[in-house]
């Protein structure tokens, strides 16, 4: 994409109101623009981002056989009825409305019930089992203090999956499954090193649930870490009890912040009784159904990168997720010559799979390499008088600073 056709501009100061830095450098550099507190926008860049992680997820879940679907927002007040999470002194994050025609509706925070509902109609018998499905859904939660940017909103975009089983064994494997899942997520977004599994309680989901937490400063959580065991309890369940039932000791842990970047709950045969969610065993009885829910924070994860990956200068994407993978900076200036070496540079680029943008502005260079550092592609390639008359060009890498002159046929191979 040439920059000159892209509509965002740069920012030279950020929001007065936003005070995280992922708020300030994705807004800054135009990748996210703000509607009201704790609600965004995302921009091409953005949604590029965005996409990029969606990717990964996808990829991961495909791999431990989940299949994906997308289900409404809208949500039947009787559903969450059943369960007794339409109460907001259960569930206090609920958006609600009144339907013209009459009654309540909710606007989905999550979908345990509804996609639980659903599954009535394809699960009859233990041979339909096991099944798990996930989505990339936009969640309302009424939060009621919306903060750490786009780290904690009001809407969101969250990766929620769901498994059903016909027995304990078999519910407890791909519950286990999603865990080493979970981390080659991480892991390609390069937080792998720093997130661990973390007990915890489960809200208003079950008692007990497994968080991944990212170390972070700017997070919200807590949690008592013992990085050589690589185990890790968050601070709200913190007892002599989980101490010993998990073989640690508090002068054995470190307290450290983190950002919840997944979730996972085993919900055992509860919720699906509340459903009437049950099927047949190979004796004819009828049992109610295992089921688990797992969760990743799409938004949220942009957010924790840009936290993590970020310097005075601007936004560091990892290569993984990046909009683009090159920024190519033309210096031409007025030279018509340097200018139409950028240009056709650009086109073989593109030609050769590169995913490029191509500042092809009229801006002086500092404004340029400015604009780049805030924007935080992977790599700079630069287009000046030297490389436009057959010279090395000049290539920079965001993440280190490291300066390298490269033959034209090596950054074509990039």
């Amino acid at each position: 994409m040439r920059q000159s056709f892209l509509f965002t501009k740069t920012r030279r100061e950020a929001p007065k109101d936003e005070l995280s830095k992922n708020a300030q450098l994705l807004i800054r550099a135009g990748y996210v623009h703000k509607e009201m507190a704790g609600v965004y926008a995302y921009l091409p860049l953005g949604l590029a981002v965005l996409e990029n992680i969606k990717r990964i997820v996808r990829e991961e879940m495909n791999a431990i056989d989940s299949q994906e679907i997308v289900m409404t927002t809208l949500q039947r007040k009787d559903l969450w009825e059943r369960t007794h999470r339409w109460d907001d002194d259960i569930v206090d994050v609920w958006f609600k409305s009144e339907l013209k025609a009459g009654g309540e509706v909710g606007f989905g925070w999550s979908h345990e019930e509804p996609i639980g509902e659903m599954m009535k109609n394809f699960i009859v018998s233990y041979k339909d089992l096991p099944v798990s499905v996930y989505q990339f859904q936009t969640k309302l939660r009424n939060e009621l203090r919306a903060k750490s940017g786009i780290m904690r909103g009001r809407e969101f975009v969250m990766k929620d999956m769901y498994s059903f089983a016909g027995d304990e064994a078999s519910h407890l494997a791909y519950y286990e499954s999603t865990k080493p899942a979970y981390m080659n997520v991480f892991k390609r977004l390069g937080i792998g090193d720093d997130t661990y599994i973390t007990f915890a309680a489960g809200g208003a989901f079950t008692k007990f649930s497994h968080e991944f937490q990212t170390v972070c400063e700017a997070g919200e959580d807590v949690i008592y870490l013992n990085r050589e065991k690589g185990i890790a309890i968050n601070e709200e369940v913190l007892t002599d009890e989980t101490l010993t039932n998990l073989g640690v000791t508090r002068d054995s842990l470190e307290k450290v912040s983190t950002a919840e970047v997944g979730n996972i709950f085993n919900f055992g045969q509860q919720k699906a009784a509340d459903l009437g969610l049950a099927v047949k065993t190979s004796a004819g009885e009828d049992i109610a159904v295992w089921m688990g829910s797992y969760g990743i924070g799409i938004t949220r994860l942009m957010g924790v990168l840009v936290e993590k990956f970020s310097d005075e200068k601007g936004i560091v994407w990892p290569e993984t997720v990046a909009p683009f993978k090159v920024h190519l900076v033309s210096l031409a200036g007025n030279d018509e010559g340097v200018r139409a070496y950028a240009d056709a540079f650009y086109e073989d680029m593109k030609k050769a799979g590169i995913e490029v943008l191509y500042d092809d502005r009229d801006l002086r260079a500092g404004e340029k390499f400015a604009d780049s550092d805030l924007l935080g592609l992977p790599y700079r390639v630069i287009i000046g008088k030297d490389a436009a008359a057959g010279g090395e060009i000049e290539v920079v890498h965001r993440a280190t600073g490291t300066v390298e002159k490269k033959t034209r046929e090596a950054v074509l191979s990039m």
